[in-house]
């Protein structure tokens, strides 16, 4: 019997990366309230980890999450629920500060409705072959209240994400991939381990170029391209007046691997 007192989220922190793990995979994933504001708070350490470069969101078990819980959600949802305790961040990127460092979700199994609005408020996601999706609040009498809303048309297109949406019928790997959901597609069972991979290629990057791109493109995507561009000419000063644009001219002339500090 699983333990009801057990973390609904783990960390495990490898060198620059911080892995997230959903962790009720009795209940594949599915999240009640404390999952929700267990995975606030994690977000919340690792954007004020400087250490910290890359985050990896995973799931125990063979479904990465089969949506709310909502025996414990359903009758909260008369009053816009408190998602982020203090210190938390909001993982679906909805309210509070906006995350400038880089996010991998990886997913395996059933992944529903906030799973696939994690995905989507992420910025790289890679499938196991077994995932399959589906965006079914319109089956439960509600909307989607995770960001779908707004990601979904953006990411895949107007008519692709109201096909999706408004049936709430499932789709598979390779129509998440088609729509741009997906970055990836790899066996069930090395989902964790490619997003880790592609998060240590990340994080051996000059960290602060990696925050000021992702930042800026943040920035196009919310509040049009002309602001964007208007940031370009600081942004770029600022990273090349800094000690790992020295780093990186150095090994570039000496052909050695650069050795970034974030600084």
């Amino acid at each position: 019997m699983a333990d009801d007192n057990a973390p609904r989220v783990l960390m495990e922190r490898v060198g620059d990366v911080l892995t997230i793990t959903l962790n009720r995979p009795d209940k594949r994933n599915a999240a009640d309230l404390r999952m929700l504001q267990e995975l606030s708070l994690a977000y919340g350490e690792f954007a004020r980890d400087d250490a910290l470069r890359v985050a990896v969101v995973a799931a125990a078990g063979d479904h990465f999450t089969g949506g709310l819980d909502l025996l414990d959600i359903g009758p909260r949802l008369g009053a816009w629920l408190d998602l982020v305790p203090e210190g938390g961040i909001d993982p679906w990127q909805l309210t509070g500060p906006v995350l400038d460092k880089p996010v991998i979700v990886a997913v395996q199994g059933t992944c529903l409705t906030l799973g696939i609005e994690l995905m989507l408020a992420a910025d790289i996601a890679v499938a196991a072959d077994s995932a399959r999706f589906a965006q079914l609040e319109v089956s439960r009498a509600i909307l989607p209240f995770g960001g779908a809303t707004l990601r979904f048309p953006q990411v895949a297109g107007w008519g692709d994400a109201m096909r999706w949406m408004l049936t709430g019928e499932v789709f598979d790997a390779e129509e998440a991939r088609r729509m741009g959901l997906v970055q990836e597609i790899v066996p069930h069972g090395r989902q964790l381990t490619r997003a880790i991979e592609l998060a240590e290629r990340i994080a051996a990057q000059a960290p602060l170029a990696v925050r000021a791109t992702l930042a800026n493109a943040k920035v196009a995507r919310r509040e049009g391209p002309a602001h964007a561009i208007a940031r370009l000419p600081g942004e770029l000063a600022r990273l090349a007046a800094t000690e790992d644009a020295r780093t990186a001219m150095t090994a570039f002339l000496s052909r050695t691997p650069p050795n970034y500090r974030g600084r």
